[in-house]
């Protein structure tokens, strides 16, 4: 059962209407179509059309879910690993309940339990019975109580905070990432809590006008983006790329949210030039191997059976 299970999810996310790698022979960044609203400024990257005329995945993939729509739906329960101690700080086990597989991403933030929490890796859940466990660290570093507050989902964190924990990998340096966001902020959280400045009626304001405005972007597009750089002042926030257009559009919301964070704390004023954009999707998409050697420094790849599934970049 196990083997037709990977099957099945190695067709559904790497199968023919799926990119094996992800490089200029399979993608383009469609610099003419940029998009920018006050400080910030998105540009979508495509797939080139395929062999055979092939079209890319539909967006109604009925074998794999992303990690928000199966908490909406039901799908998974989230839970604590075992009793209130601290070697379960960075575990949380999740239960499938589906027939379907689940796609979990590095940097997306659970709310609640005894503590809230951030995933640290790419991660693919299929269905079982079995009580499986994903690694997580902690974004509140004010409380650990025994008693669990209801898991939530709450969006992807900043590309910042999503660096520390990928470069780091540090409990202590995400805590000091996070104490430098509030404060730059001026956000008050008695528990320490990244979240606390979803909370900020500002913030709120800001995250809102720029959200709109980008989802209406997205939702009038062609439906045929994997991913996207994004942009703000004079330098780049970073980027995200997934192995077809099903994946991308199932986490694009979770993701602008942590990218308009970013913008709130970090955000500048100004045009990144074109040339030094140009060079940075170069060392990104022009080979496997300068891909390799650059997001080894400044990212990560997920990949699945040899398919690369999905690039992060800084």
């Amino acid at each position: 059962m196990k083997y037709a299970l990977s099957i099945i999810l190695a067709l559904a996310l790497g199968g023919e209407f799926a990119i094996s790698q992800i490089t200029y022979e399979t993608v383009f960044v469609d610099y003419d179509s940029a998009w920018t609203y006050k400080n910030l400024k998105i540009v979508p990257i495509r797939p080139k059309n395929r062999p055979n005329g092939l079209a890319p995945m539909l967006i109604d993939n009925p074998e794999v879910v992303s990690l928000s729509q199966a908490i909406n739906k039901g799908f998974a329960t989230i839970s604590e690993r075992g009793s209130a101690s601290t070697e379960n700080v960075h575990w949380l086990r999740i239960n499938n309940q589906s027939d379907k597989s689940i796609f979990v991403g590095s940097g997306e933030v659970i709310s609640g339990g005894r503590q809230d929490r951030m995933v640290m890796k790419d991660t693919i859940l299929v269905p079982t019975k079995r009580d499986q466990y994903i690694p997580v660290m902690c974004v509140e570093e004010g409380r650990w109580s025994d008693k669990e507050k209801k898991f939530a989902y709450s969006d992807f964190a900043n590309p910042h905070l999503r660096k520390v924990l990928d470069v780091a990998k540090n409990q202590v340096l995400i805590w000091n990432e996070i104490d430098n966001q509030l404060s730059t902020g001026d956000i008050k959280s008695n528990t320490m809590a990244y979240l606390s400045r979803r909370m900020n009626k500002k913030f709120m304001d800001i995250d809102n006008d720029y959200f709109q405005y980008f989802k209406q972007k997205f939702k009038n597009s062609d439906s045929t983006i994997v991913g996207f750089v994004c942009m703000t002042g004079n330098r780049i926030i970073g980027s995200d790329i997934f192995a077809n257009r099903w994946l991308f559009y199932s986490q694009l919301e979770p993701l602008l949210r942590g990218y308009i964070d970013e913008v709130f704390i970090y955000g500048g004023k100004g045009a990144f030039p074109d040339d030094k954009l140009h060079d940075y999707m170069d060392k990104i998409l022009a080979n496997e191997k300068t891909q390799a050697e650059f997001v080894n420094k400044n990212g990560k790849i997920f990949r699945y059976h040899g398919d690369v599934i999905h690039i992060t970049t800084y």
